[in-house]
C-alpha cells in the first residue's frame, strides 16, 4: 500500500512542477520567485541523491580489489585511489609534492604549474577497479613530472631476490606518450632502482621487474615505492583506469 501512496504522491508532485516549468514564461514574478527557491531547495537534495547513487549502483563495486593475477601470487595490492572515493577528488594547479589521497604524490619542476589531477569514476564494462586518476597537463616547463605510488608495508613482507614484482595498468592518453616505471626498494643506507618503459602500444599494458638481478638486500627491506615518468607530457590528458600489483616467485634459473 505504501509503494502505490509514494508513486501517488510522486505523480502529482512531478505534473506540478512540470505546469510550473512550462508557466514559468509567463508566472507572476513574486510566484516565480518562490518557485524558483522551492526548486533550488529540492535540486540540492536531488542532486545529492543522484550522486551517491550513480557511485553505489555503478559497476564495478566499490571496494573492489578483484583482477586477474599469475599462478603463485604471494601477495597483491589495488592502490586506495582506485578502489574508492577519496575525501579530496581532485586537485588544480598541483605543486609538487601534493598528495591525492595517502598513496598517491606528484612531483615536478615546474616553475608555475599547469596540471590537475581528479579521481574519476569507472562505468565501463571492461574496467574491474571502481575509480581512476585522470591527469591533465597543459603548458609544462619543466623538466621531468613523474606519479609516485607508495606500496604498503605488507608489500616488502616475505619479498626475496627469488620474486618478480608485476605491475598491470589500463592507460588512455590523448596523444602518444612515453611512461617509464620505475620500482624503487630501499634496503638499509641504499636504494635499488629498476626501471622498466610502459607498452602502451600493447592492448594489455604491463611489465614486471625482476629483482633475481638486483642487489638487493632482503633482509633490510624498508620501504617500495614505484615512480611512473612521463617524458614530454605537455598539452595532455592521462587516464590511469588501473593500476595493480602483484607479486610472485619467478622459475628457477
Amino acid at each position: 500500500m505504501s509503494r502505490v501512496l509514494d508513486r501517488m504522491f510522486h505523480m502529482r508532485a512531478l505534473r506540478r512542477w512540470r505546469r510550473a516549468a512550462r508557466a514559468a514564461g509567463q508566472s507572476n514574478l513574486s510566484v516565480l520567485r518562490t518557485q524558483r527557491n522551492q526548486a533550488r531547495d529540492l535540486r540540492t537534495h536531488l542532486d545529492r541523491l543522484i550522486h551517491v547513487a550513480d557511485g553505489r549502483l555503478a559497476l564495478p563495486k566499490i571496494g573492489s580489489s578483484f583482477f586477474p593475477k599469475p599462478h603463485g601470487t604471494d601477495w597483491s595490492w589495488r592502490s586506495e585511489l582506485w578502489r574508492g572515493p577519496l575525501p579530496v577528488p581532485g586537485l588544480s594547479s598541483v605543486p609538487t609534492k601534493s598528495t591525492l589521497g595517502g598513496e598517491v604524490q606528484l612531483f615536478h619542476d615546474c616553475e608555475y604549474s599547469e596540471l590537475t589531477l581528479r579521481q574519476l569514476r569507472n562505468t565501463r564494462e571492461a574496467d574491474l577497479a571502481p575509480y581512476g586518476l585522470r591527469m591533465d597537463v597543459f603548458k609544462f616547463d619543466g623538466s621531468f613530472l613523474s606519479l609516485v605510488i607508495d606500496l604498503p608495508a605488507e608489500a616488502a613482507v616475505g619479498m626475496t631476490r627469488a620474486h618478480l614484482l608485476r605491475v598491470d595498468t589500463i592507460i588512455e592518453t590523448e596523444k602518444p606518450l612515453e611512461i617509464f616505471a620505475r620500482l624503487n626498494i630501499k634496503h638499509g643506507p641504499n636504494t635499488e632502482q629498476i626501471v622498466r618503459e610502459l607498452p602502451l602500444s600493447e592492448k594489455d599494458v604491463m611489465v614486471e621487474f625482476d629483482l633475481a638481478y638486483s642487489r638487493l638486500n632482503e633482509k633490510r627491506i624498508e620501504k617500495i615505492w614505484l615512480d611512473l615518468i612521463f617524458e614530454a607530457p605537455d598539452m595532455n590528458q592521462v587516464v590511469l583506469r588501473d593500476l595493480t600489483f602483484c607479486r610472485h616467485r619467478r622459475a628457477a634459473l
